[in-house]
């Protein structure tokens, strides 16, 4: 059954968040133990990825509180999907946006934020998005009146974007039934923000954190903690009741499991998430309602194709 609303919306702004919620049968099959398991379909945003929602609060509150004025210009730090959201926005609003990158991120990231009009900065791909938030903080210090810097990394709005909407989202989704949600941990805003609703509105909720386990990882967008500069937003005490250490392998392993059947085309970041659904699944029971997160589409990592025009005679 097609449950689509029809929706005439006054901006691009206006469609970010309220996004659908899938149930994984497949997955739900492999755990065995009659535990639910759900995805957030955040690729479903109007600038495909879950980072529209804090790239969205972010910009809106610092024009509301005088942050962001006309003449400046955004710049911030991503490594690709913030900085779609922002260039979206931006474009929108009429704010002009500088990003800065590490080299390697994705082709269609870099083709698909460039085409917004942004300007894109690249910083070593040898170091990472760490590299790129050095830079960026260099770029800011020297000429501060030219830039609004939203610091995603260490900016309230970016939880607070899920706190209004992807927590409340999802406990009305699941009518409540939530016993468990898991995500991985790039910025910390997703899990921090959610985490911190479903604490201060449905305390049952097991909130567990999912990272990759080892420094040299393949998942794109999150951050590996223990080697990695720590997000100031991460405040993980009183919210994060445990965290699930996720192989590269295995989360590129569920990306491919979820297209052949579940028919969801995502990327690895969502693939990690829901083998760390899986994994909570494994060790629950008949009840257990278990949420996740599907951060952004699998195009986002294709590389382009090589195109030749034919010779015509």
């Amino acid at each position: 059954m097609n449950t689509a609303i029809d929706v005439a919306a006054p901006s691009v702004l206006e469609l970010v968040g309220n996004t659908p919620l899938i149930r994984l049968r497949s997955v739900e099959a492999r755990a065995g133990t009659g535990a639910e398991v759900w995805a957030k379909c955040e690729f479903a945003n109007p600038g495909g990825s879950v980072k529209d929602r804090a790239a969205r609060q972010m910009i809106l509150d610092a024009m509301a509180d005088g942050r962001l004025t006309a003449g400046k210009t955004l710049i911030d730090s991503t490594s690709g999907n913030t900085g779609v959201a922002y260039s979206m926005i931006g474009a929108a609003l009429g704010v002009p946006v500088t990003l800065v990158m590490p080299a390697n991120v994705s082709a269609p990231r870099k083709n698909i934020t460039r085409a917004y009009g942004t300007e894109v900065i690249y910083s070593s791909e040898l170091e990472g998005s760490d590299g790129a938030i050095r830079m960026v903080r260099e770029i800011v210090a020297k000429d501060p009146d030219r830039w609004f810097f939203p610091d995603q990394y260490g900016n309230a709005s970016n939880p607070r974007a899920h706190y209004r909407g992807t927590g409340p989202e999802i406990a009305r989704q699941t009518g409540g039934r939530i016993t468990h949600f898991v995500t991985g941990i790039g910025t910390t805003g997703t899990l921090m923000g959610t985490g911190r609703y479903f604490k201060d509105h449905h305390p049952q909720v097991r909130v567990v954190a999912m990272q990759p386990d080892d420094a040299l990882h393949g998942l794109e967008g999150l951050k590996h903690l223990p080697s990695s500069i720590v997000p100031a937003i991460w405040r993980p005490d009183g919210i994060v009741d445990d965290t699930i250490w996720m192989p590269t392998d295995e989360g590129w392993e569920m990306s491919e499991d979820l297209v052949r059947h579940e028919g969801l085309f995502v990327g690895h970041s969502s693939g990690g998430n829901v083998a760390a659904a899986l994994r909570l699944a494994r060790g629950a029971g008949p009840g257990a309602v278990i949420v996740t997160i599907l951060c952004d589409r699998g195009d986002r990592y294709f590389a382009p194709l090589a195109w030749n025009r034919p010779t015509v005679y």
